[in-house]
C-alpha cells in the first residue's frame, strides 16, 4: 500500500496522527556525535516531505524519535530515525521553520524561473535548494545584468500583488491544454502549481498559500556552469539574511577604504589599477635584481672538471617570486646549474644551462622519493614545494649530490 502524502493537498500540517506500517533497522547513519543507530519507518500516511525535485527532505519529530532524513523508496515514504518506533497509531511532528523556509524558496523558484522564461527566453533545466543559497540553472544565452535584476523585478512584482497559489491535479494533456510551463511523460493524473496569472508547473513539492508569503526574492550571482547559467537567490527569511550580511560586508569595506557606499566601485577600481601598476614595477624590480645575483653569483661559483658552475644556494627573507627569475639567468650562463630552495616556504627551483648535461625532471624525483613535495617540469627546468619547508636545506643538499656526480 502506497503511503498518503498528507504534504500534496495542505504543506502547511505540522502535526498528523498515522499508522506504523513497519519499523525496521537501517544502516547506521553519520550525526553530530558521529555514527549513530538508525531505524526505517514507513506510515500509512505521512505530512514528511522527501528528498525530491531539488527540495531537502523535512525533519521532526515521529512519537519521540527524531526524524533524520525522509527519502522515497517507489511508491512508499520511509522516514529515518534514531531510535525504534513500536507499531500502531504515531504522533508526527514536522519541524516548522525548516519546511517554511523550504516552502518561501521553492514557489519563489517556481515564480523566477517562469520570469526567466516568460521574459527572456531562458528555461531553468534544475534546481537545487540549499543550506545558505539556492540555485536555479538557465540554459541560452548568457543573462546580463539587466535580465538579471528584470527577472527579479518582475518576480518581487508579482510578490507585492499577493496573486494565489494553488494546486491543481490533471493529466499530461489537460496540463498541456492550460499552459503547463513544463510537460512531463508521466500518466496518470499529475499534480501542479499554479502561481496565479504567472506560472503553472508539475511539482510534488511543498509551497506557500499565495506569492506575498514567499517575502522577498534576491538575486545575487550568476555563473557558467558547463554549458549552461547558474543564478543564486534566496527567497523571504534567507533574503533578508542575505542583504543583511551583504550590507554589513559592504559598510566593513568602505570603512576600510575611507569612502562613501556610492564611491566603492570607483574606489575599489582605481586600486586595483594601482595595484596592476606595482606588479609590473615589482616584476621589473625582481629582474634586475635577479639579473644582478645571478652575475655575482656564478662568478663566485669555482667550475668544476668539465667547466660545469653548481651554485646550490638556501635562500631566506627574498620575495618567492625572485627563485624563477633567479635560477634563470644563472642558466643562461655556459654550463652553469642553479640549485635553490627557499627555506620559508620549502619552495625548489633547478634550472642548468643545455650543456651542463644534466637531467633535472630526474634529480628532482629522486628528491622528492626523500622529502615529499610536488614539482615537476622539464629535462633542464623544474619547480616543486615540499611539504616540510625545514626539509629545504636537506633537500637542496641531495640535489647537489646528485648534479654533481
Amino acid at each position: 500500500m502506497a503511503t498518503h502524502r498528507l504534504y500534496y493537498d495542505d504543506s502547511y500540517l505540522q502535526n498528523f496522527e498515522a499508522r506504523v506500517v513497519c519499523c525496521l533497522p537501517a544502516e547506521p547513519v553519520r550525526g553530530i556525535a558521529g555514527t549513530q543507530a538508525a531505524w526505517e519507518v514507513v506510515l500509512d500516511r505521512t505530512a514528511f516531505y522527501p528528498t525530491s525535485g531539488g527540495q531537502p527532505n523535512d525533519l521532526g519529530l515521529l512519537g519521540e524519535a527524531n526524524v533524520l532524513d525522509v527519502h522515497d523508496d517507489d511508491e512508499d515514504v520511509v522516514h529515518i530515525v534514531d531510535r525504534e518506533v513500536t507499531t500502531g497509531e504515531v504522533s508526527g511532528c514536522v519541524n516548522w521553520p525548516r519546511r517554511f523556509d523550504h516552502m518561501q524558496q521553492h514557489t519563489g523558484q517556481h515564480l523566477l524561473s517562469a520570469m526567466f522564461q516568460e521574459r527572456f527566453g531562458l528555461p531553468t533545466v534544475s534546481f537545487h535548494l540549499g543550506e545558505e543559497i539556492c540555485t536555479i540553472d538557465l540554459r541560452g544565452h548568457e543573462p546580463s545584468r539587466d535580465e538579471l535584476m528584470g527577472a527579479q523585478r518582475a518576480a518581487n512584482r508579482a510578490i507585492f500583488e499577493d496573486r494565489p497559489v494553488n494546486v491543481r491535479y490533471g493529466t499530461r494533456e489537460e496540463l498541456a491544454r492550460i499552459g503547463v510551463r513544463k510537460e512531463v511523460e508521466r500518466e496518470g493524473i499529475l499534480r501542479a502549481i499554479e502561481i496565479e496569472s504567472a506560472d503553472l508547473q508539475p511539482c510534488g513539492g511543498t509551497h506557500v498559500k499565495s506569492t506575498g508569503q514567499i517575502g522577498l526574492i534576491l538575486v545575487r550571482a550568476c555563473t557558467k556552469v558547463r554549458q549552461d547559467w547558474r543564478v543564486e537567490f534566496g527567497c523571504g527569511h534567507r533574503a533578508e539574511r542575505l542583504a543583511t550580511s551583504d550590507y554589513e560586508r559592504q559598510r566593513i569595506i568602505t570603512a576600510s577604504l575611507g569612502c562613501a557606499v556610492e564611491d566603492l566601485p570607483e574606489t575599489v577600481a582605481k586600486l586595483v589599477r594601482e595595484r596592476d601598476v606595482q606588479f609590473k614595477n615589482v616584476r621589473a624590480l625582481l629582474g634586475q635584481l635577479a639579473e644582478a645575483r645571478a652575475a655575482q653569483m656564478v662568478a663566485m661559483a669555482p667550475p668544476g672538471a668539465n667547466g660545469t658552475r653548481v651554485i646550490a644556494t638556501v635562500l631566506q627573507g627574498v620575495h618567492a617570486d625572485l627563485l624563477q627569475p633567479l635560477a634563470t639567468e644563472i642558466a643562461k650562463n655556459e654550463k652553469a646549474i642553479a640549485l635553490l630552495v627557499l627555506v620559508e616556504s620549502g619552495q625548489v627551483v633547478l634550472a642548468q644551462h643545455p650543456e651542463a648535461g644534466r637531467d633535472l625532471a630526474a634529480a628532482l624525483k629522486q628528491v622528492l622519493a626523500s622529502f615529499p613535495g610536488k614539482g615537476g617540469g622539464s629535462k633542464d627546468f623544474v619547480r616543486a614545494k615540499l611539504v616540510n619547508a625545514g626539509d629545504s636545506a636537506a633537500a637542496l643538499e641531495m640535489a647537489k649530490r646528485i648534479v654533481s656526480q
